[in-house]
């Protein structure tokens, strides 16, 4: 993180829910340790902030208004 108030950029957390996302898609959503059962974070929560940050990721890329977007000028009317 290279931000001194310590604030994730879009693409920093899109890192980290995408960890996420790998450990329950390879550990399972819950588990056990001993006597004690641990649940990991919801993976359609997951998916929904991860599609929210690359959009927001994405938007850092484009100079415009608008990303994503076109316009039509359409002259001699």
């Amino acid at each position: 993180m290279d931000n001194a108030d310590n604030v994730y950029q879009p693409r920093e957390l899109l890192a980290e829910v995408d960890a996420a996302i790998q450990k329950v898609m390879v550990g399972g959503q819950s588990y056990r340790l001993g006597n004690r059962s641990l649940t990991r974070a919801d993976l359609s929560k997951l998916w929904e902030m991860r599609n929210t940050l690359a959009a927001q990721a994405a938007g850092e890329d484009d100079s415009c208004l608008l990303p994503g977007t076109a316009a039509a000028f359409f002259e001699g009317r």
